[in-house]
């Protein structure tokens, strides 16, 4: 793990592999540990980066208001800094709204780009919340336990949970060797919640694939098919049965649908 000071603020970042740069964007209250297994799967082919975010993992969590062009800027800052543009980029719920605002407004840093489980934001779209969001994603302090279990029944689906409990245990362990800041998650849900790329998703040009899972608790699939519709030539895959963490539930059906849309893109 390396770091390195962007706009302010100390980011963790890890590098691996060789070739065409490959970006990913973590989700609100994961870090880049979420991706490993993807960034792995990929670092054959690919020089692939994954990074905690501002507020996340062993990134600086300064208390400030964030928003997500502000993270799209640090992005695509620590993009440039390693000489990672024009980079194929990978984001997922939240790091999906951070990827839309980087394609807009450093369109020059994307070469392709995948979003999976997110959303355009904005009136047209379905609402993030519900029960589920409201447990998994609560502000106030929670122990590992509490919050790794409530996000997991969010994240996955019940019958990928019921023959796989044992991810429950990996995640408290997760929440126990980084514990989330409370006042940094709030400023981070406060942003995605104020996210909108909506009216500008007409201005990405670029290849792009939407992909979700059916069962998705906290951002419904229907945000991906708006994104699919408002983006030209977009992709659409759908994986079920899958909740929100979609790669980690269907890996192989996951891994295929991205290799095929960037062997497309060579």
């Amino acid at each position: 793990m390396e770091r390195i000071s962007i706009n302010g603020i100390e980011i963790a970042y890890e590098i691996r592999g060789a070739g065409a740069p490959l970006v990913m964007i973590h989700g609100a209250q994961g870090d880049q540990t979420m991706l490993a297994g993807l960034a792995s799967d990929f670092a054959d082919g690919f020089r692939v980066m994954t990074f905690d975010q501002r507020g996340s993992g062993l990134s600086d969590k300064p208390d400030m208001p964030y928003s997500i062009a502000m993270l799209a800027d640090d992005t695509a800052a620590l993009m440039d800094h390693l000489r990672m543009s024009p980079a194929h980029v990978i984001g997922v719920s939240m790091g999906g709204m951070i990827a839309l605002e980087l394609v807009l407004r450093h369109p020059g840093n994307v070469r392709s780009l995948i979003l999976g489980c997110t959303t355009a934001g904005g009136s047209k779209a379905i609402p993030i919340g519900g029960e589920a969001f409201q447990k998994a994603y609560a502000k106030e302090p929670m122990s590992a336990e509490e919050r790794a279990r409530a996000l997991a029944e969010a994240a996955f689906s019940k019958g990928f949970l019921a023959e796989h409990p044992e991810v429950i245990t990996s995640m408290i362990e997760a929440r126990r060797s980084r514990p989330i800041d409370s006042t940094a998650l709030a400023h981070r849900l406060k942003a995605a919640l104020e996210h909108d790329t909506f009216d500008r998703l007409g201005k990405i040009n670029c290849p792009t694939l939407v992909i979700t899972g059916r069962d998705d608790a906290l951002v419904a699939w229907q945000n991906s098919q708006i994104l699919a519709e408002g983006i030209k030539g977009a992709k659409q895959v759908v994986l079920e049965p899958a909740g929100h963490c979609f790669w980690l539930e269907r890996p192989k059906e996951s891994r295929d649908a991205i290799a095929q849309f960037l062997a497309a893109q060579k």
